[in-house]
């Protein structure tokens, strides 16, 4: 299977070819963290509306969906998470030292985001 650009059709083979959590022993283990991205966004989304921002949970988040789908977790999540949040994204994968060289810088930092996790 061709994983070049994520769509719909492909995404979730991608996501699984990469999987690697040794304590994962059931498909609902999986799904479990895949759901990570839909409650990482929730957190994103709560930041833009309300100036509400979760530094900790959302890099618990982060950090658990990097070590379950290691360096493919950045397209996953360049591909799950809305494109209006990518700035906040940018932010915290730039802290976690998690932001790829490759990708297009046409994406802003969001400042207040970075500003708050270097004072961790």
């Amino acid at each position: 299977m061709n994983f070049d650009e994520l769509n719909e059709d492909n995404y979730l083979f991608f996501a699984i070819k990469h999987y690697n959590n040794p304590q994962a022993v059931t498909k609902e283990d999986f799904y479990d963290d895949l759901k990570r991205f839909k409650y990482l966004k929730r957190l994103l989304k709560t930041y833009l509306n309300s100036g509400v921002l979760k530094l900790h949970l959302i890099l618990n988040h982060l950090i658990i969906i990097y070590n379950v789908f290691g360096e493919a977790a950045t397209p996953l999540l360049f591909y799950k998470i809305s494109e209006e949040y990518w700035s906040i994204l940018k932010a915290f994968m730039l802290y976690m030292s998690r932001y790829p060289e490759i990708y297009n810088d046409t994406v802003m930092v969001d400042q207040y985001c970075l500003t708050e996790l270097n004072k961790l």
